[in-house]
């Protein structure tokens, strides 16, 4: 049975794959094998799981999405725990390449209760997940009973204790602006793509992102009142620059030398930029709002 078709309506479907060749695959699935448990609760490995890669990932998960491909994933081991009686367990363990992808495929879905394993975890419908150093795990009970929940819990506590090494969370998110920032409401990330997931800018790159850029973006206040910031970190000046003119040519070409716009929702968006940093904000109350944020993100970013 493949179990990937089964989970991906609630949460692979999110997710696609770029994966960097490994230089020596041998010796990274050994040390990604001695990250799992052999057997957690009378959950046990029968059958030894396969480590995919780029070429072979699409063998594993059917119909995913692009965000993988989005975060550097360099492999992932996928491992199935049985138990008579009980429904099987599918632990992904993915090697990210670095800290901030593992912490930016972690914020992708943040729903949930928070859990305390790794270095940030969260729970919901059977599907535990979490991340630590350059580490992303989930791990999927089949089907939720009181047994597998704690089963999931305790197996993932594990995993994360055979990760000895910590890692950082990418200092771009400290930018934001904390008051009033939902904590469910933080994402790290690269691309165009993933940005118009969490919030829609538009249908092409008007702000040239690509995988070299680090972006990050709040989520603020709730219903009518919630509002949207966005930090991004170019390589260069040059690049920022170009980044501003081709936002601002897309999204306010009236309004271009202001930087604030009225959209047609009647709320507001400003964009700022500041050496390789572009900032901006979206759907907020008043243009002053807007303005007076912006300044004290580019006062954040001026010291990075």
């Amino acid at each position: 049975m493949n179990y990937r078709n089964c989970i991906s309506a609630n949460f692979f479907f999110l997710f696609g794959w770029v994966i960097g060749m490994n230089s020596n695959p041998v010796i990274a699935g050994s040390e990604l094998r001695g990250l799992l448990p052999v057997e957690v609760q009378d959950w046990r490995i029968e059958t030894e799981g396969e480590i995919y890669d780029h070429n072979t990932v699409f063998d594993y998960i059917d119909g995913a999405g692009e965000v993988y491909r989005a975060y550097n994933m360099k492999q992932v081991l996928g491992q199935v725990y049985s138990r008579e009686g009980a429904p099987d367990i599918i632990v992904d363990l993915f090697d990210m390449g670095s800290s901030k992808d593992a912490f930016g495929v972690f914020t992708h879905d943040l729903d949930g209760e928070d859990i305390k394993t790794g270095q940030g975890a969260n729970y919901k419908g059977g599907l535990l997940s979490f991340w630590k150093s350059r580490y992303f795990v989930s791990l999927f009970a089949v089907q939720e009973t009181e047994e597998s929940k704690a089963a999931v819990l305790e197996m993932g506590n594990e995993i994360a204790a055979r990760i000895r090494e910590t890692g950082e969370s990418p200092d771009l998110i400290f930018t934001l602006p904390v008051e009033g920032l939902n904590d469910k409401g933080i994402h790290y990330f690269h691309d165009h793509f993933v940005l118009n997931f969490h919030y829609y800018i538009a249908d092409t790159n008007i702000l040239l992102l690509d995988q070299e850029t680090e972006v990050t973006l709040g989520r603020y206040g709730e219903r009518d009142m919630k509002y949207h910031v966005l930090v991004i970190r170019y390589t260069g000046s040059e690049k920022a620059s170009k980044a501003l003119l081709s936002f601002t040519a897309a999204y306010m070409p009236d309004e271009a030398e202001s930087g604030v716009v009225q959209t047609e929702n009647f709320k507001w968006t400003a964009v700022r930029s500041s050496q390789n940093y572009v900032a901006a904000i979206f759907d907020c109350a008043s243009a002053s709002f807007a303005s007076d944020t912006l300044d004290r993100v580019i006062l954040s970013v001026s010291g990075k």
